[in-house]
């Protein structure tokens, strides 16, 4: 008996723009999209990490594996300055609250932005396969971005499903990649902190 597939490829979709939160969450999105015949363009765009040697590390793993797979890779600007003005009243948000939503927006608007540029009309986010993320949250920041760039739709999936988070842990050791625990920004570090 044939297992139903929780992954639906949106009609017509045979290219992505993948915003990359980081490597080992993309890794697992990555094959599944290339065996499906669908080529995904990685879009890494993540002012919100920090410190920027963190920031450094996950950038370069996220270009190595996108390399390593012959991939277009992308290099979002890393203006983490900016972030903070544009989270500014949110700092003392809780994990998955107001401040997680706004980043999120934020994020997949500069998505969405570069889709269009690209003339590549759907995108889609690792952000969708993280444990740390409300994916609520995620869905309404997609649809949010797309509404508000022209000529592009937000692929809303759970790329937690259908095994691709055990194929994530799998590929993590296989490319031997850096494996961040922890979000990303400062305020992320710290709410880590608190529920040790």
């Amino acid at each position: 008996m044939k297992r139903k597939s929780h992954i639906i490829i949106p009609e017509g979709l045979h290219r992505v723009l993948l915003h990359a939160c980081c490597a080992p969450c993309s890794s697992a999105i990555v094959e599944w999209l290339t065996q499906h015949d669908i080529e995904p363009t990685v879009y890494y765009y993540n002012p919100n990490i920090f410190p920027q040697e963190e920031y450094t590390i996950r950038k370069n793993e996220s270009k190595r594996h996108a390399e390593s797979l012959g991939l277009k890779w992308i290099d979002g600007d890393y203006n983490h300055a900016q972030w903070l003005c544009d989270i500014k009243g949110l700092e003392d948000e809780p994990e998955r609250g107001k401040r997680c939503q706004r980043c999120f927006e934020l994020r997949l608007t500069a998505a969405a932005s570069m889709a269009k540029q690209l003339g590549i009309r759907w995108f889609t986010t690792t952000l969708a396969s993280s444990r740390w993320k409300n994916i609520e949250q995620i869905t309404a920041a997609g649809e949010r971005a797309a509404a508000n760039v022209e000529d592009v739709d937000f692929w809303a999936q759970n790329w937690r499903k259908d095994g691709l988070y055990e194929r994530r842990n799998t590929l993590l050791k296989e490319y031997n990649f850096y494996n961040q625990q922890y979000c990303g920004c400062e305020f992320s570090i710290q709410c880590k902190q608190k529920t040790k």
